[in-house]
């Protein structure tokens, strides 16, 4: 049974979050604080996380930093849940790391649905190659470490994940909707801005991808193939 960790002061709003995730088959723990939370997950890793932003003590994008930071927990999905339902919340926590993103007030159900989208996709076997190459670019899928010319480059969850996908797919065109349905592994309602914001912070952070990775006009991204002679 998977566990879900929810982190809520809102006592009504844990209990309704726990109630039908457990009608779904999920076991769940609520914890009212942010430092409580923290110190939990890194103790007993969940299957996921449904974090609220407004929290004593530690807010919820500190308690996402923080677990991002974290190579022992920095592959569990994260649903954040918040009143602060500004585009530019949303993606300062997709750009911190977030899988998800929903505002308040929101539908339970939908809530599920998303919850166990993101299940599934954690619970996919990792395809049998170990290491991805892209020129100077190096991924280590197991260890979830990326380099660039040998120097490591830190990158979120999320991010390591689209960089994955792009390598994996090097040469195609990828629409923004393709890449929000099987990168965040369902289909997307915020919006196709989360794509850009992330292939922005990919170029930011992997300086390779300023030129390799192509904007297709109105449409999404291409990561061009590597020139003749780079590792592949």
């Amino acid at each position: 049974m998977n566990r879900i960790v929810i982190v809520e002061d809102d006592a009504d709003i844990a209990g309704l979050v726990a109630r039908y995730l457990e009608k779904a088959g999920l076991s769940t723990e609520v914890i009212p604080t942010g430092r409580q939370a923290l110190a939990a997950i890194r103790a007993q890793p969940p299957d996921l996380v449904v974090l609220d932003l407004m929290l004593p003590g530690m807010d919820g994008l500190e308690i996402c930093r923080a677990l991002r930071a974290d190579p022992a927990v920095a592959a569990v999905p994260i649903i954040m849940l918040t009143a602060k339902a500004e585009e530019s919340d949303r993606i300062v926590g997709l750009e911190l790391g977030a899988d998800d993103y929903i505002p308040k007030p929101f539908s339970p159900p939908e809530l599920v649905a998303r919850v166990r989208a993101l299940l599934r996709r954690a619970s996919r076997q990792t395809p049998p190659e170990p290491v991805l190459r892209y020129g100077d670019i190096v991924v280590d899928r197991e260890r979830h470490i990326v380099s660039v010319a040998g120097t490591p480059v830190r990158l979120t969850a999320k991010e390591f994940l689209l960089l994955e996908y792009l390598i994996q797919h090097r040469g195609r065109v990828l629409s923004r909707d393709l890449l929000l349905s099987d990168v965040w592994g369902y289909r997307y309602t915020g919006g196709t801005r989360t794509v850009d914001v992330h292939v922005r912070r990919l170029r930011e952070k992997v300086p390779p991808l300023t030129e390799a990775l192509a904007t297709v006009k109105q449409f999404g991204y291409q990561l061009l193939d590597p020139p003749p002679g780079a590792d592949r």
